[in-house]
């Protein structure tokens, strides 16, 4: 499962062992003990990746392969490639932009193999990414 976390400024993006399903459930659980509001709704998150990263050519023999809906990638200029992705938003309802995003690309019952690999996989290049923009702001 992948979980990005959205705040005001930045993103994080986690690739997470656990189940959609359990990490909902577990969300919902505490929402309801500590008496605060959740929403959950299918949504689409995207980020960016640069075109010119080593993986991302992996990426896109990757994402052909699966033929999965919750995973698109789209060229948006010469220097980036766009990562859509579908899922499910949870937030406290409010219009804030502050919530976590969603997502699995395996089958909750059985686990596909390849698809956590891909999942895995787009965490490095997310984290290269990151690596890479922190060296040329310095």
């Amino acid at each position: 499962m992948l979980k990005l976390t959205y705040t005001e400024t930045s993103f994080c993006l986690e690739c997470l062992a656990q189940s959609l399903e359990e990490w909902v459930q577990a969300r919902v659980i505490l929402a309801l003990r500590v008496g605060h509001c959740l929403c959950v709704e299918p949504s689409t998150a995207s980020f960016l990746l640069p075109v010119n990263l080593p993986g991302v050519e992996m990426l896109k023999t990757l994402v052909n392969k699966e033929e999965s809906e919750i995973i698109a990638l789209c060229a948006c200029d010469n220097e980036c490639v766009e990562v859509i992705l579908r899922g499910y938003w949870l937030s406290n309802g409010s219009q804030d932009a502050d919530g976590v995003f969603i997502t699995a690309m395996s089958d909750s019952l059985g686990g596909d193999r390849s698809a956590s690999c891909t999942e895995f996989f787009l965490q490095k290049l997310w984290q290269e990414a990151q690596h890479r923009a922190s060296v040329m702001s310095e």
